[in-house]
């Protein structure tokens, strides 16, 4: 069992950056690929980026490389997500899983989720 909790969501300008954070309890968070996924108004919850368990591989949405980073802490049980040049389009709640299969693109392929963060970017 593990149980998440998303931090670090707010409002932001065009162009400008937030860190996302997720703290995991439970000892067999390392054993987990995460994943954080968003989902905005009237839109079904789409795939961000996802790392592997130990952390040495990640995986991006086009719409999001080179301006969005995913890493892992295994000794603090959190995986955080750091978006820069955030654009209007990045508007959405923010939330971050926990599952088996990497990159795991799919909702249905993660076990556990966190609550949601909400990441709204001003023009």
């Amino acid at each position: 069992q593990v149980q998440l909790v998303e931090s670090g969501g707010g409002l932001v300008q065009v162009g400008g950056s937030l860190r996302l954070s997720c703290a995991a309890s439970g000892r067999t968070f390392s054993r987990y690929n995460m994943g954080w996924f968003r989902q905005a108004p009237g839109k079904e919850r789409e795939f961000v980026s996802a790392i592997t368990s130990s952390g040495p591989s990640a995986y991006y949405t086009d719409s999001v490389k080179g301006r969005f980073t995913i890493s892992r802490d295994n000794a603090k049980n959190t995986v955080a997500l750091q978006m820069n040049s955030l654009k209007p389009e990045d508007t959405a709640v923010y939330y971050c899983a926990a599952g088996q299969i990497f990159p795991g693109r799919h909702a249905n392929q993660y076990n556990y989720w966190g609550q949601g963060t909400q990441v709204t970017v001003s023009s």
